[in-house]
C-alpha cells in the first residue's frame, strides 16, 4: 500500500503507519494510535473499515473501490468527515 499521511492529518499532529500486510493503517494523534484501517474485500470490489483503537467503534461506510490505495485513500477522507477536518 502506498498511502502517503495527507496534508490535513499531519496538520493536527497526525501521521499513518501502513502495516507490511498492505492491508492495514494505523492512524496516529499526537503520537497515539487512535484509528486503525483496514482494507477488505467487498461485492466483488474492496472497502475501508475504520475502527477507534481504543473502543473498536466503526465509521460506517457503503463505498467501494477498485484498488487498495483508493480504499485506503477513501477510508481516509471518511475519517478526515467524522473528525470535522
Amino acid at each position: 500500500m502506498a498511502v502517503a499521511t495527507p496534508e490535513w492529518l499531519t496538520k493536527h499532529d497526525g501521521e499513518l503507519a501502513c502495516g507490511q500486510d498492505g492491508q492495514t493503517c494505523v492512524v496516529y494523534l499526537a503520537g497515539e494510535p487512535q484509528y486503525a484501517l483496514f482494507v477488505l474485500p467487498a461485492a466483488g470490489k474492496l472497502t475501508c473499515e475504520v475502527k477507534q483503537t481504543n473502543n473498536g467503534k466503526r465509521l460506517e461506510s457503503a463505498a467501494v473501490y477498485p484498488t487498495i490505495d483508493e480504499a485506503a485513500r477513501g477510508g481516509l477522507e471518511d475519517l478526515r468527515k467524522a473528525l470535522g477536518w
